[in-house]
């Protein structure tokens, strides 16, 4: 397939909520592929289908030192997050130049429908888990830097568009 580009901060589907998927249909297997080769072109561990224009509720993430185990989901939701944090740098294609260091659950437990079509609940630790967590947010129209108080929001905002 082949990697697409990503929409630039601040385009309003960046702050729109995207639509649940119906069913897994080959359509979206072919929109998941598109999202692992434009992740590894970034390169990054993770891309939610908004950030390239496709307003449905599609994610992957691959956190694996080797790559090439990218884990597929659509409606992904977290079912349970541990009261442990873990502070990340945490970035956007859509926003380059910038990044701010985020606070987010260590452990999450997701469900998902998975690439066979079939209901999936994991475990995601570490990476893994500040990953999805930030897909998921792309997903409900959220930004990363939309954890971090005002000020340093505006801050980092204002960076970014130096960096342009």
């Amino acid at each position: 397939m082949t990697a697409r580009p990503c929409i630039p901060w601040p385009d309003k589907r960046l702050r729109t909520p995207a639509a649940p998927v119906e069913a897994i249909t080959d359509e979206i297997r072919a929109i998941w592929t598109d999202m692992i080769d434009t992740m590894e072109a970034m390169p990054g561990v993770g891309l939610g289908a908004p950030q390239i224009g496709v307003m449905l509720r599609l994610a992957v993430v691959d956190a694996s030192e080797k790559r090439g185990e990218a884990v597929r989901m659509a409606n992904p939701e977290v079912l349970h997050a541990s009261v442990k944090l873990r502070s990340h740098d945490e970035a956007s294609p859509n926003l380059p130049g910038v990044w701010a260091s985020i606070d987010r659950p260590r452990a999450v437990t997701v469900r998902f429908l998975n690439a066979e079509g079939e209901i999936e609940e994991r475990d995601f630790v570490g990476l893994w888990a500040t990953s999805v967590q930030h897909q998921i947010d792309h997903l409900n129209g959220r930004m990363y830097f939309d954890h971090l108080s005002k000020v340093k929001r505006d801050m980092l905002l204002r960076r970014a568009k130096k960096a342009r």
